[in-house]
This record gives C-alpha cells, sequence and structure tokens, in this order.
C-alpha cells in the first residue's frame, strides 16, 4: 500500500505534527515558491536541464560528423549508426545514475543532487570536445567518445528527478504545472540553441572544415554556461518539503526499497507514461534533423531552419499547455496530447514524405513542436504527481530513465539503421508509444495522491 506523504504538495499536508508543523510548511512553501526565490528556482533547476539537452542535441545533430572522426572505416550511412549507438550507450548507464543520484537527491536533498549532476555534465561534454580522432590514436578514439556520453548519461539518470522534485516542492500550487513546464521548455530552448550553433557552423565552415574541427565548437560552447549553471545551483535554498519533512524522516529502509516494495503500480505508471515522452522527444525533436537530410533529402539549411522553427513553438507550447494545466488539470492535457499524437503523426509525416517539399516541410515541424509540447509539457508534473516527496527523485529518477533508456536512446540508431526499409518508420515508432502512455495516464490518475492542488485532474 502507499505510504502517506506529509508533503505540504500533497493531501496528506495535515500530518501528525499538527497544524502548526502543517501551516509553517505551507507558508514555507508559498514564500519559496515566489517572487526572488521562485524565479531562482526556476532558472537554476532550466539551466541544468538545458545544458544537458544541448550537449545531447548538438550530437545528434553533428553526428554526421562524429561518426566520421570516430567510425571512418565504413560507408557513411555506417559511420552514421555507429556513432547513434554510441548515442545510445550513454543511456544504459542512466538507470544507474537514476538510482544513486536518486537516492542522494531523497537523502541529501534535491539542491546537493542538482549541483552534483552538472558538475558530471560538463566533465562528459570536456571529454567529448577534446576527444582525439580515429586517425590520431585508432580505437582509443571511439573508446574516449563513449567515455564522455557515459559520464553525460550518468549524470542525466539523476537530472530530470532531482530538477522536477525541485521544482513542484518550490512552485506555487495554482502555478506548479506551469513551473514544471520549464523543465521541458528549457529542453526546447537548448534544441534552438543547438540547431542555431548547427546552422551558424554549417554556414560559416565548408564540410571539410566541420570534420576536422569545426563539429567540437558546439560541445565548447555548452562548456561557458556550466559557471552560471554551478553558481546559481549551489547558492539555492533546499525545498520546504525536504527541510521540513525529509531531513527528520529516519526511516530505516531507502527510496529505492520503499519505491519498489511501496510504490509498484505507481512505478509501472510512471514507466508508461515516460515511454511516450521519450519517443516523442528522440524522435519528433532530436532524431528529425537528421532523417530529413539522409531519408527525405532536404539541405542541412531547410533541416535545421524547421527544427529552429519546430523547437520556438514547442517552448511556447510547454508553456501554454503547462497553464492550461493548472486551470483544468494535468492529466486532462497529456491525455488529450497523447490522443493527438496517436492520431496526427502518421498522416503529417506521409503528407511530409509524399511531397518532400519546403512548403510543406514547415508547417508539418511547426504541428510536431506543438504535439510534443502538449504530452511533454505537462509530464514533469504529473509523473512527480505519482511520488510522494520521501522517494520522488527516487521515482520519477527510475521510471523516466528506465524509459528513455530503451526507447529513447536507441531510437535514432533504429530508426536511422530502419529508414530504408520504412521511410515512415519515426511515425510508427511515436503511435506504438502512444498506445501504453494513454493506458499509464488512466492509470496514474488513479495511484496520483500526493501533488493535491492540481485541480481536476
Amino acid at each position: 500500500m502507499a505510504e502517506q506523504s506529509s508533503d505540504p504538495v500533497g493531501p496528506e499536508a495535515r500530518d501528525a505534527r499538527g497544524p502548526q508543523a502543517a501551516g509553517s510548511k505551507a507558508a514555507g512553501s508559498k514564500a519559496a515558491g515566489s517572487g526572488v526565490a521562485g524565479t531562482r528556482a526556476i532558472v537554476a533547476a532550466s539551466f541544468g536541464n538545458l545544458l544537458e539537452w544541448y550537449d545531447f542535441a548538438v550530437y545528434a545533430q553533428f553526428a554526421l560528423y562524429i561518426g566520421a572522426n570516430f567510425f571512418p572505416n565504413g560507408s557513411r550511412g555506417a559511420d552514421v549508426v555507429k556513432a547513434f549507438l554510441v548515442f545510445g550507450l550513454g543511456f544504459v548507464i542512466r538507470p544507474l545514475g537514476a538510482v544513486l543520484i536518486g537516492i542522494y537527491g531523497d537523502r541529501a536533498g534535491r539542491k546537493a543532487a542538482l549541483t552534483a549532476t552538472i558538475l558530471m555534465m560538463a566533465g562528459g561534454t570536456l571529454v567529448i570536445a577534446v576527444a582525439p580522432s580515429y586517425a590520431a590514436i585508432g580505437l582509443g578514439a571511439p573508446l574516449i567518445l563513449l567515455t564522455g556520453r557515459l559520464l553525460q548519461g550518468f549524470s542525466a539518470g539523476g537530472e530530470i528527478g532531482s530538477a522536477a522534485a525541485f521544482l513542484v516542492e518550490h512552485a506555487p500550487s495554482e502555478r506548479r504545472a506551469l513551473y514544471a513546464a520549464w523543465l521541458q521548455a528549457s529542453m526546447g530552448m537548448s534544441n534552438i540553441l543547438g540547431a542555431s550553433v548547427a546552422f551558424t557552423v554549417t554556414a560559416l565552415l565548408s564540410r571539410a572544415e566541420i570534420i576536422r574541427w569545426g563539429w567540437r565548437l558546439p560541445f565548447f560552447l555548452g562548456l561557458v554556461i556550466v559557471p552560471v549553471g554551478f553558481y546559481l545551483r549551489r547558492t539555492l535554498e533546499e525545498t520546504p518539503v525536504f527541510r521540513v519533512e525529509i531531513a527528520g524522516d529516519h526511516e530505516a529502509r531507502g527510496p529505492l526499497v520503499r519505491v519498489f516494495r511501496e510504490h509498484p503500480r505507481e512505478l509501472a505508471a510512471g514507466l508508461g507514461v515516460s515511454i511516450l515522452w521519450a519517443a516523442v522527444v528522440y524522435v519528433l525533436l532530436i532524431f528529425m534533423p537528421i532523417y530529413l537530410q539522409r531519408t527525405l533529402g532536404f539541405t542541412e539549411a531547410q533541416a535545421y531552419g524547421g527544427s529552429l522553427l519546430e523547437n520556438v513553438l514547442f517552448v511556447g507550447g510547454c508553456f501554454f499547455f503547462g497553464a492550461l494545466a493548472d486551470r483544468i488539470g494535468a492529466r486532462k492535457v497529456q491525455m488529450g496530447g497523447a490522443l493527438a499524437l496517436l492520431g496526427a503523426v502518421l498522416p503529417l509525416l506521409w503528407w511530409l514524405e509524399r511531397t518532400r517539399s519546403a512548403g510543406v516541410l514547415f508547417p508539418v515541424l511547426a504541428a510536431f513542436g506543438l504535439l510534443a509540447a502538449s504530452y511533454t509539457g505537462v509530464a514533469p508534473t504529473t509523473l512527480s504527481a505519482m511520488f510522494p516527496a520521501r522517494v520522488r527523485v527516487t521515482g520519477v529518477s527510475l521510471a523516466y530513465n528506465v524509459a528513455f533508456t530503451v526507447f529513447g536512446g536507441f531510437a535514432p540508431a533504429i530508426l536511422a539503421a530502419t529508414a530504408a526499409g520504412s521511410v515512415l518508420a519515426p511515425a510508427w515508432y511515436v503511435t506504438l508509444a502512444a498506445v501504453p502512455a494513454l493506458l499509464a495516464v488512466r492509470a496514474g490518475r488513479a495511484q496520483s495522491n500526493s501533488l493535491e492542488p492540481i485541480r481536476n485532474s
């Protein structure tokens, strides 16, 4: 049976410590979520998330050039697949990061976990940026590249759970979904930054220059924002939930044991919600520029320009659907998003494949951006709502990262390898992922009891 948290974001706020404790927690939550403190919480959580997704985005966007540097002995298609396999292998370690950083975040605090993840992510980015090519050191080159991806993957394993818990526990009850929407909006911002950098690099440098050294520039640029993000996270206050409740919890069992024993149904529902989340992000946003070039024959400028438009609308859509979720309920919004993805992605991609024109490319990518936002923009809120505070970072991290490892990390490699057989493979991937997601959103509604102020959900 699921435990009843005394978390002020949940209906169980009226706990055994009495009205005075509950009142002080509610007041602390309100104070933390308003004014300067609320803005700092959003910016700090978003900065690290932006760095994480920026690194992933530029790796995917420069996979053609990374493949040429680290896997030069195969065909052009084979080296891209190998580059994406390294991309996917970085996800294998994400569940380990989810477990270890999740436990750390539920014991040492959300702030401590967020500070650790941004440093590890920066370390992985630096390794990739300075990695010597295959021509320089042979087989050691792809191993160094893999080391960088593993560092990034491990840190990313704990990032979303820590950041989601941090935001929903800091947010005012009437703006909780909007606060949490910043996590996905920052992902879109990172894609905009990545697409802008990719567009600039490909416009200013020749292909030979990009292969020799230009592909490294986006990774060095990502390192520039690390000091700002680290300072913001290091100087934050811990969430009121952790300070009042979790720090005084002397339960002998750790968060990992508790989430498996006491919340298996929530974990299963969270996994189902995250399957479509992963498919949407990696197929419609991350993989799409490569797919447009390699499979549909669009130019780099068209692919990256369309990706830029898609991500601008994705960012705006995240805020719109987050605000809508605070008004009508997060699960209503997410259910509508899942149904729209189930029914619209396949015909849209079919239309684009049949015409292969820029006049159709941009409307289709604009639709993809809004469709993605309608589901993923509220996903951090609904996933956080499934777990009480004592296991929130661990539960969210596990559900999210298992799904992203299996259904997200290897999606670009699978789709790059199968696109020749079925040009509509990306659309089928998202469509099939929507089925378990719809079931999980419905199940999650029954399981969720720890974010009471989300109305009508």
